[in-house]
């Protein structure tokens, strides 16, 4: 997570803080430190638990940062390449919601700025990091990037840092750090000094034997180190003999462990990332291990260093090393139990999608959005197992369009559009038949249609309007040919909010007037349905009716209110705030433009929060200050290009921002304007809304208009516009002092 300053500014970074001390590695150190100084590209190798990562970490850390900060990218969690670049994307604090491929996002971003970039654990990703790294160095004079994996990158002007084990007193002082913390300080014991030497100085290796001091003495280790080093030789004969001995260290400590260990630790390795003591249990137990044992294993394991424990946000979760999780893979494999314990974890990630989308419209909600956030790791596995296992098609679909919430309430647009084209793609290709599998018959539409809505939605928020309305209407002509009157209610829902953001009004009204009639029918409540009934409201201001407006909007604020829902209540305030102006009380649209804001951002969605402070920068030049105007105009500017065309290019959103602007360059100057909106663009995300929330509110102001602004005489052009691009399809003009649309 990004922290920020007293004045709203980010950070430098998002390394983590050390939780325990680093030990030894003086050479290394600078070294290492003298290597970033020459070079734009360094690599740090070495075999898993050598101490990769923390050696970067903490060299990284200790620098002279950059003036853009370090930012640190944890690739051991993704599994997929091409999710390399999304993942450069969040580890940045990125949000892009356009069609724009995370790659632009990135140079984009990247452009202008000076940072250092550390990549760790992408040895599994090995091509598509190196790819990404020689165009990204290419492109952007002002980016380092710092490399920690297994292998080089093995590209121009890589340099190449390889760690080695560690030196004897240094391994030495390790082992005691690491005993002392728990409260067995051993001293310089001869039996320590062996025991070091013979796990060849490797720190994951001195750290698992450290961790067994609670149950074996210095000795007793020595001894056992003997037969599993005769018992478990890892690796060919080319092996280079660290890598034989970090595999025997680790399988050392493996049959240390009871069966009920091994038998948790091979189950534990289909997570990826985090996961929480729940899902283990349902994941892991059976076969030989009891549910209610599990967590008993587990705290056994965690004593042993082969997993450890995270307080996080959503509550304690867990975490295996990769080194330690690749083993246990190796073992599931073995067993052959592997398939089993795949679709167990694909059943729970299932489950908690579908729990999680009930649960979207409660109070809980907050607790919702943070739980699929700390999950996506595993929700992303779950996903690719479905969509590539021709018997799991169907629950990869039903997966995808359950975590609309996610992709839409949460900031996800971009992933989520990945995740819905492939889930409704098989199909198209005849992909299941080529693979033996007969296409889905009677009875399975459900899934693949409510996919296909979401797709539209996901689309329309994206500005990508020719698929929409494709997917959209393949989901209505299916569901009324199999009779589904809720996807039928989904697919007309949407298509009225498409034709919302087109500017085709009476449509817009009668689509989603039709759409709140057929949920009522089939007993729908839940924030889809009241987010028809916002986009009904936005659409009667729209024409000029605001006391409908706001009766519809206020209608589905009290509902919020008594379900304990946030997001969708966030868009109704919006419309009321909208009105509010339009009536004349700009204070009042303020205060409900804050909270909308507040809450939309809390969600991280930056759609709802630049909507708000566009309408913000108009409320703040009625109340007085074209200046402060100009510059949360330039933030919504720079901010755009990641939600996808700025106001939908839609002549009726974008009439209050043209009102804002006319507004503010006659009481600035041409010159003057420009420059707050420069500043305003220099804003990151976090600044933005830090700004447009806590600026003052001035005393006397200009006159609000009495009514809604009107659109009138508006020729829209057809338009298919490029993502990101800053002009909109129609611009309103100006008729009798009123901005007409």
């Amino acid at each position: 997570m990004r922290s920020h300053q007293p004045d709203g500014t980010e950070a430098n970074g998002n390394l983590p803080l050390e939780l325990d001390g680093f030990v030894g590695r003086r050479a290394e150190l600078s070294g290492l430190a003298r290597a970033l100084d020459a070079s734009r590209l360094v690599t740090v190798t070495g075999p898993g638990g050598i101490g990769k990562s923390r050696l970067a970490a903490r060299v990284a850390g200790g620098r002279c940062a950059p003036p853009d900060g370090v930012w640190r990218v944890e690739l051991a969690a993704v599994r997929d390449p091409e999710f390399v670049d999304y993942a450069v994307v969040e580890a940045l604090g990125l949000t892009d919601h356009t069609t724009r491929l995370p790659r632009e996002t990135l140079l984009a971003h990247l452009a202008g700025r000076r940072l250092l970039l550390v990549l760790d654990g992408f040895e599994h990703l090995v091509d598509a990091c190196a790819e990404l790294v020689v165009e990204l160095l290419g492109q952007v004079p002002g980016l380092a990037v710092l490399a920690v994996g297994r292998r080089p990158l093995a590209v121009s002007g890589e340099q190449v840092f390889a760690l080695g084990p560690l030196g004897e007193d240094e391994a030495v002082e390790l082992f005691g750090e690491r005993a002392g913390r728990q409260g067995l300080p051993v001293g310089d014991d001869p039996q320590v000094r062996e025991l070091c030497r013979r796990l060849d100085g490797i720190p994951l290796a001195i750290e698992l034997a450290a961790g067994r001091l609670g149950v074996l003495s210095a000795g007793q280790l020595l001894e056992r180190l003997d037969d599993r080093f005769r018992l478990l030789t890892g690796g060919g004969r080319d092996a280079l003999p660290r890598h034989r001995t970090l595999r025997t260290a680790i399988g050392w400590s493996h049959e240390l462990c009871t069966p009920e260990e091994r038998l948790l630790w091979s189950r534990l390795s289909v997570f990826a990332g985090q996961f929480d003591l729940e899902a283990a249990e349902y994941v892991c137990s059976g076969g030989g291990l009891r549910s209610d044992d599990v967590l008993d294993v587990l705290s056994a394991l965690l004593a042993q260093s082969v997993v450890a424990r995270e307080e996080t946000a959503t509550g304690v979760r867990y975490r295996m090393l990769d080194t330690v999780r690749a083993y246990g893979a190796e073992w599931l494999e073995a067993t052959g139990d592997a398939v089993r314990l795949r679709r167990r974890h694909r059943d729970w990630y299932v489950g908690l999608a579908t729990w999680c989308e009930l649960d979207w419209f409660s109070p809980r909600q907050n607790e919702v959005a943070a739980r699929i956030e700390a999950e996506l790791p595993n929700l992303r596995c779950a996903l690719e197992y479905c969509l590539t296992d021709p018997d799991g098609v169907e629950l990869g679909r039903h997966l995808a369009g359950s975590l609309w919430f996610c992709w839409v309430g949460c900031g996800r647009l971009s992933e989520g559009r990945h995740w819905l084209e492939r889930s409704v793609e098989p199909e198209a290709r005849g992909e299941l038949e080529v693979r033996g599998r007969p296409a889905p018959g009677p009875g399975t539409e459900h899934a693949r249609l409510k996919a296909l809505w979401v797709l539209g939605y996901v689309a329309i928020l994206q500005g990508d309007t020719v698929p929409a309305l494709a997917a959209l209407q393949q989901c209505r002509e299916e569901a009324e040919r199999t009779g589904h009157p809720t996807a039928t209610a989904y697919a007309e829902h949407r298509t009225g909010c498409l034709a919302l953001v087109s500017d085709d009004m009476p449509r817009a009204e009668s689509l989603l007037r039709s759409s709140l009639a057929r949920y009522q029918e089939i007993g729908e409540l839940n924030s889809n349905v009241l987010m028809a009934q916002v986009e009904l409201g936005m659409a009667r201001a729209f024409l000029g009716d605001l006391p409908d407006a706001v009766r519809l909007c206020e209608d589905v604020r009290r509902i919020c209110e008594d379900h304990g829902e946030r997001w969708a209540r966030s868009y109704a305030l919006y419309v009321l705030a909208y009105a509010a102006w339009s009536e004349g009380d700009a204070a009042h649209a303020r205060a409900l433009l804050t909270e909308c804001l507040t809450c939309a951002h809390a969600f991280h969605d930056l759609l709802g929060s630049v909507l708000s402070i566009e309408l913000l920068a108009l409320v703040t030049a009625t109340q007085g200050d074209p200046a402060e105007a100009a510059v949360l105009q330039g933030a919504a500017a720079a901010l755009w290009p990641s939600v996808g065309l700025p106001l939908f290019g839609s002549a009726y959103y974008n009439a209050p921002h043209e009102l804002c602007e006319a507004t503010a360059r006659e009481r600035l100057g041409g010159r003057r304007y420009e420059g707050c909106v420069r500043q305003g663009r220099a804003l990151g995300r976090e600044a933005a809304v830090a700004r447009a929330l806590g600026r003052a509110r001035p005393s006397a102001g200009l006159p609000a208009p009495r009514g809604p602004v009107r659109h009138t005489e508006v020729t829209l052009a057809t338009r298919e516009p490029a993502a990101g691009t800053h002009e909109p399809a129609a611009s309103p003009t100006r008729k009798g002092g009123e901005t007409a649309g």
